[in-house]
């Protein structure tokens, strides 16, 4: 197939059977083929649901609706945090989450819970409650892996940038310092690339007491050199005041060991725990994406049952179909299918501007269509 003109959009459709619901079918994918493919069509086959009172099926088709938005919203998060949680490899994971499109036509195959049960019965409650744990595990899960994942980013941004704001612990060595004298100190000082000249005429002259030929360069970044100098401590106030004028920037920085030690530990535990997350947390998400969508795809499937029954009436008689329509033809298929199925609805003629709001008419959906209609956006993540 193309992928060019194939969309990560579905609709899904239904229309009454004709003399049989086969016939609705052949009809069907007969117009659609006939004008250069305008979609790749499937039956949608839903299994038989005990009708309730119309009462119930209108209160049904209202309940539908929230259920249908809030299972939606659960799948976009899933997808959007393995987007996320691959951060390099975005384009494979358009590819993971659509691999379980091929989920859509058949989703009754995935879980008998729902084929037995009365409409009015329908376990609603089994789906909200299986999404919301979703939603709910997905929330803790997120949240520890951000955290740890924020910690580490700080401390990773604590080790680079420029010399004047990061760390200088993976830098420095014991040998750059005078350690345990009572008297002197080695400072470290950022000192301009431009300057670099200035500061080796200068810096012994900065204060009283600067230890001769005590200042090396330690690093460099692409402005700066790292330098150390030794000097006696009562200096130390006056040659931090002096270098500033020069535009050597004195970093206020202690030697110790224990302190680095704990720092580096600290972030290969970071980037242990990380790495052993990572594959468990990728594996749940492909997991629960999988079961979030078919519970999706199953509410899409009874709100046509639904929709089809308080359309068409009694006895339930109606053909489900799945269509992938191609880009480039959108506007034809719609047009196809209004001339199939424009029959259907003696007011269709009015309503045919499918942007106006009707009133108490599927406010779920604002187009209004002869034939019952739902959407099924498989494009689940913000990024195109």
């Amino acid at each position: 197939q193309d992928k060019g003109t194939k969309m990560t959009e579905f609709w899904l459709i239904s229309a009454p059977g004709e003399k049989t619901c086969q016939q609705t079918w052949e009809k069907l994918h007969a117009a659609t083929t006939k004008h250069n493919n305008l979609s790749t069509n499937s039956k949608f086959n839903i299994p038989d649901l005990k009708v309730g009172t119309l009462d119930v099926l209108v209160g049904l088709s209202d309940e539908l609706a929230k259920l249908d938005a809030f299972v939606e919203s659960v799948v976009k998060k899933v997808a959007q945090y393995m987007a996320d949680v691959l951060e390099d490899s975005k384009d494979k994971v358009q590819e993971n989450l659509l691999a379980n499109g091929g989920l859509l036509e058949q989703p009754w195959q995935a879980d008998h819970k729902f084929c037995s049960s009365s409409l009015d019965t329908v376990p609603f409650l089994f789906v909200f409650k299986g999404v919301n744990q979703i939603d709910n595990d997905l929330k803790a899960r997120a949240s520890a892996y951000n955290n740890l994942k924020g910690n580490l980013q700080n401390l990773e941004r604590k080790n680079a940038g420029s010399l004047l704001t990061r760390s200088l612990a993976d830098i420095v060595k014991k040998e750059d310092f005078v350690l345990d004298s009572e008297y002197l100190v080695t400072l470290l000082v950022i000192v301009p690339k431009l300057n670099y000249n200035d500061w080796v005429k200068q810096y012994e002259t900065l204060a009283e007491m600067v230890v001769p030929r005590s200042s090396n360069v330690l690093f460099e970044d692409q402005d700066s050199y790292l330098c150390n100098v030794t000097l006696f401590r009562k200096a130390v106030d006056d040659f931090k005041h002096k270098a500033r004028e020069y535009k050597f920037m004195v970093r206020d920085f202690q030697y110790n060991e224990e302190e680095m030690k704990a720092d580096k530990e600290e972030m290969n535990r970071l980037s242990t725990d990380k790495k052993k997350q990572f594959g468990p947390l990728v594996r749940w998400l492909k997991v629960n994406f999988s079961e979030a969508f078919i519970a999706w795809i199953h509410v899409k499937a009874l709100r046509v049952f639904v929709e089809s029954v308080l359309r068409y009436g009694l006895p339930v008689n109606f053909q489900a179909m799945l269509l992938q329509p191609n880009k480039k033809t959108m506007k034809k298929l719609r047009e196809v299918l209004y001339d199939l199925y424009k029959h259907l609805d003696s007011s269709a003629a009015a309503i045919i501007d499918a942007t106006m709001d009707i009133p108490g008419l599927n406010l779920s959906q604002q187009e209004y269509y002869p034939y019952v209609y739902y959407k099924i956006d498989c494009n689940l993540l913000e990024f195109k």
